[in-house]
């Protein structure tokens, strides 16, 4: 059964970072590029960086290049995304999955606000 547990959500100050961490099982991991999706209240899900399987190559929505960083360790199954100088419509529901998704799992919630 392939589970996707995001962690690392929060309410922090404009400027401010956190910290996402994507913990996965039930697929080959390593064999996967993965990707960080974030769904803002009223908006469609969207894309905000992704990683190939060996790590060497990401990519980045123009809206968060320079600010976040993609990176993955094969060996613990987990994806991460360091969010830095964080601004309010960065606020959303963020979630991880695997190139092509697999089901969704719950999100974290990054809330940035004054």
């Amino acid at each position: 059964q392939v589970q996707l547990v995001e962690s690392g959500g929060g309410l922090v100050q404009p400027g401010g970072s956190l910290g996402l961490s994507c913990a996965a099982s039930g697929f080959t991991f390593s064999v996967l590029p993965m990707r960080w999706y974030r769904q803002a209240p009223g908006k469609e899900r969207e894309v905000v960086a992704t990683i190939v399987t060996h790590g060497r190559i990401t990519n980045y929505a123009d809206s968060v290049k320079g600010r976040f960083t993609i990176s993955r360790d094969n060996a613990k199954n987990t994806v991460y995304l360091q969010m830095n100088n964080l601004k309010p419509e960065d606020t959303a529901v963020y979630y991880c999955n695997a190139v092509p998704p697999w089901p969704w799992g719950q999100g974290t919630q990054v809330t940035v606000s004054s």
